[in-house]
């Protein structure tokens, strides 16, 4: 289970005196434990891998944000931070599919569901979403969808 793991890697990065790394993992734990609790659940018990994974995602997303923000805000020692955090999250998410394999899918979805216009294009990309299980960024499936619409 991943938050198990993740609580396991806390032990290990404490042990290690791994301090950015220590850091990222509670802030995973935390997130995780804000989410069960959410769910009306008591904050020892564990969430699922299904939440784990929306977790971070969420989190992922968060720190691509952060780092945008403050690269624009001129401060790269935030930002540095903030995509070593990145980096860490990332490493538990499943690999992402490449723009190539995204555009297979999106090219079979458009044709199985006849979308020939950009009024359709939500349901394309929500019917490609669903095919990849989350193994694909938003924003690569929204880029391919615009290209083929185009």
């Amino acid at each position: 289970m991943l938050h198990q793991q993740i609580k396991e890697e806390v032990k290990k990065a404490m042990l290690a005196k791994e301090a950015e790394r220590l850091s990222a993992l509670r802030n995973i734990s935390a997130a995780f434990t804000s989410e069960v609790m959410a769910k009306g659940k008591k904050p020892d018990e564990l969430i699922d891998d299904d939440g784990a994974l929306t977790v971070l995602k969420r989190l992922a997303k968060q720190r691509k944000e952060s780092i945008e923000q403050f690269t624009i805000g001129n401060r790269p020692e935030m930002a540095e931070s903030e995509k070593k955090e990145l980096a860490i999250v990332e490493s538990f998410l499943p690999a992402q599919m490449s723009r190539e394999d995204i555009v297979k899918i999106a090219e079979a979805k458009k044709a199985e569901l006849g979308v020939t216009d950009k009024t359709k294009m939500g349901i394309l990309i929500g019917a490609i979403s669903k095919e990849t299980k989350g193994a694909a960024d938003g924003n690569v499936i929204k880029e391919v969808v615009e290209s083929l619409l185009t």
